[in-house]
């Protein structure tokens, strides 16, 4: 790989706006890597983005999101600089489930998969010019009960599930932005558009938006020159939208620090490659 050429992670990949997302990167020139639970569909996708991008520079990982373990261990194959890597991976099962660690699926993938990939890999952006985190969020966001955030007292709803997730990770957006503030380091969440996708569908929905206006938003904070200067924010329709969620700082706080008994600390070694 070229250790001159700008890297970026994407993550939930191979879904209508994870595809759409990686294609704008591909397509200005980023070494890409897709990440994904499902190794054929990473494959399938690696082959028609570099034949839509003539970006033969894209690479695919198969991770369970939902495992601390396989995260980790994906940090510790990494061995380069990252400029720039989006959070886009979600599920929504219908039925309570649990993940092979043993935490309820939602709260596993959509929550704590973005807290761990921050964690885990935000060492190999330091000291990089203009290196950017995006987390893809969502406006259907709130309800969330840190008391229960697993839905084991509560009746569980994917919905209501999916709505707590994505307040936590509007949330979690303001707390690592703070945090990697001084290492140069801009951290960004949005609502992408609304497209018709596995994850609609479980909610019983289409989407009247095509997978390249779903993916527009996500693109905006992780390419252009405006956003440059931006942390700690949240998009809809590429404009900066107030989030109430994110003003609370002690509900801020008592999320982060909830994740991060989750997600067990071991020494990475991010200069070792550079």
């Amino acid at each position: 790989m070229n250790p001159n050429r700008k890297s970026a992670i994407v993550t939930g990949a191979y879904g209508a706006i994870g595809q759409a997302i990686c294609e704008g990167i591909a397509e200005r020139g980023f070494e890409v890597t897709l990440v994904g639970r499902d190794p054929s569909s990473l494959e399938k996708t690696r082959v028609k983005l570099i034949q839509h991008t003539a970006n033969d520079r894209i690479f695919g990982e198969a991770v369970d999101l939902s495992s601390q373990t396989e995260i980790f261990e994906f940090s510790r194959r990494w061995h380069r600089p990252l400029h720039l890597l989006v959070n886009n991976a979600a599920t929504a099962p219908r039925k309570r489930t649990e993940s092979a660690e043993g935490m309820e699926i939602q709260w596993a993938v959509n929550v704590l998969g973005y807290f761990r990939m921050i964690h885990y890999f935000h060492p190999f952006m330091e000291g990089i010019s203009n290196a950017r985190i995006v987390n893809v969020a969502s406006y259907w966001a709130g309800g969330m009960e840190l008391n229960d955030p697993e839905f084991k007292r509560r009746s569980y709803d994917n919905d209501v599930a999916y709505r707590q997730a994505k307040q936590a990770d509007r949330m979690l957006s303001v707390a690592f932005a703070e945090r990697l503030k001084s290492k140069g380091i801009s951290v960004n969440s949005c609502h992408p558009g609304d497209v018709n996708s596995k994850l609609s569908n479980a909610f019983g929905f289409g989407g009247s938006e095509s997978p390249a206006q779903g993916a527009s938003t996500p693109l905006l904070l992780a390419l252009s020159e405006s956003m440059k200067e931006v942390t700690g924010k949240y998009f809809e329709h590429r404009k900066e939208v107030r989030c109430p969620f994110s003003s609370d700082t002690e509900a801020v706080e008592k999320l982060y620090q909830l994740c991060e008994k989750s997600t067990p600390v071991y020494p990475i070694n991010s200069q070792s490659a550079f």
